[in-house]
């Protein structure tokens, strides 16, 4: 085949399982809504079943509603009849998908979930089949082609029966009122999750790892000892040990260059900034990270409630970067 044949051949496929997708649309009817309204309401888990290419696309579906909000799991129809059938409990629902609504591994189960009392909600590519008239609710996912010319591998049919799936969970997810900070609970190691749920007080700098000097300390050591730490910034207490000010060192070089060596004469008291930012220990790591680019600073010390006393902590902007949180 030629370029042009192979680039004619892939638009026809997107074509065809686009149309595919977008004739689901007039399906979404009053069986659709008491498919939602059965799963809100089983007090269990959605168990999602299907067999090949339609297993596959079960695995898929059985993710997206968990990882929406809606507990679900696969079952594989071929196990289920060997023991697996143990996993499901009479609050659960079932999910059966299949194409052509005639998958012996399905219907073979099917009277298993009924003696249980349990509901089927099937999502079938054709209307009249063995598993629509078993099932309690029937969703439509029928298509007029596969985007194959043989029309013989399962392409627009799955591409269907997932975005029916992601109507589904998405339409949970609505009913729910399920919000990002409840996504972010159920994706803890993902970006949004850490945007979301990571606090200051999980990565922060604590005990010896904070810079801190005597309002009476040189300049001279107090260089040191930031340099020591390595964080770009001391804080600077009095005798009470309370914390009266910080020096970075965008404050060092400034006076080395308005006042040469003669800025060592000094003591961290009379060289440091009283004004400064700084942080609950509760605050979000994404807006610790907004406050450091808004004044254009690199770390911030950290209380537990009202700043009073010595900080709890310090932050750095790469402890925040090194998280992965953008």
């Amino acid at each position: 085949m030629s370029k042009q044949d192979n680039i004619k051949v892939a638009k026809n496929v997107l074509k065809v399982e686009g149309e595919a997708v977008l004739s689901l649309i007039e399906r979404i009817n009053e069986n659709f809504d008491e498919g939602i309204n059965a799963i809100r309401n089983c007090g269990g888990r959605v168990i999602v079943t299907g067999m090949g290419k339609s297993g596959l696309i079960s695995q898929k579906i059985a993710a997206t509603l968990s990882s929406t909000g809606t507990p679900s799991l696969f079952m594989h129809p071929g196990e289920a009849s060997h023991g697996d059938l143990g996993m499901v409990t009479k609050k659960d629902i079932i999910l059966a998908i299949s194409n052509s609504g005639e998958t012996y591994e399905l219907i073979q189960i099917i009277p298993a979930f009924k003696r249980m009392g349990i509901k089927i909600i099937a999502m079938v590519g054709r209307q009249n089949s063995t598993l629509t008239e078993l099932a309690d609710i029937y969703i439509d996912t029928s298509v007029k082609q596969e985007a194959d010319t043989l029309e013989l591998a399962p392409t627009a049919s799955t591409t269907a029966t997932l975005a029916m799936g992601d109507a589904l969970a998405v339409a949970l997810l609505e009913n729910r009122g399920f919000k990002a900070e409840d996504f972010a609970l159920l994706h803890p190691g993902g970006t949004l999750g850490k945007r979301l749920l990571l606090t200051v007080s999980e990565i922060m700098h604590t005990g010896n790892e904070i810079p801190l000097v005597k309002d009476s300390t040189q300049m001279s050591e107090t260089l040191l000892i930031m340099t020591e730490k390595g964080l770009g910034m001391t804080g600077v207490t009095d005798d009470n040990v309370n914390l009266t000010g910080i020096i970075t060192d965008g404050d060092i070089r400034r006076g080395l260059e308005s006042s040469g060596n003669k800025i060592f004469d000094n003591t961290a008291g009379s060289f440091q900034t009283k004004d400064f930012k700084w942080i609950e220990d509760t605050t979000l790591a994404i807006n610790a990270l907004e406050v450091m680019e808004d004044h254009n600073i690199t770390s911030l010390f950290v209380f537990s409630g009202k700043m009073k006393d010595t900080p709890d902590g310090i932050i750095h902007i790469h402890d925040i970067l090194k998280t992965g949180i953008l």
